[in-house]
């Protein structure tokens, strides 16, 4: 799968993978899909940009917040946990997916967070 409405990969991977009705998305951080650019510098604005690149990779095959079934978010500061939090309900409204988040030392272009999903997307 491929739309030029959320970031190209910058490595060897692809955005997503599809298998039957399931959409395997790759993890996206903080960058504009125009310019490649990081946007934001707070972990807020930085959630607030991926919740935008994972919406845009879930409308070009069909889909929306409501399909997504798992969500694996990195972070590379767990004390700011309530305002990723935060943005990150803001941005599902009502949707509740399983979840996992966990801190790591390092992220792609110094990003402060990753968000993976997994979509259930019927045809």
């Amino acid at each position: 799968m491929q739309t030029l409405d959320a970031p190209q990969a910058i490595g060897p991977y692809s955005q997503g993978q599809i298998v039957g009705d399931l959409h395997f998305f790759s993890g996206q951080i903080p960058l504009d899909p125009q310019t490649g650019e990081m946007v934001g510098e707070t972990i807020t604005a930085q959630t607030d940009q991926v919740m935008k690149n994972i919406k845009a990779l879930l409308a070009s095959c069909g889909g929306s917040y409501n399909d997504i079934v798992k969500a694996t978010i990195f972070t590379t500061d767990l004390s700011q946990f309530t305002a990723l939090n935060e943005a990150y309900a803001a941005a599902l409204g009502d949707v509740r997916p399983a979840r996992s988040c966990v801190e790591v030392a390092a992220l792609p272009k110094k990003a402060l967070v990753e968000i993976e999903i997994i979509a259930e997307i019927k045809k």
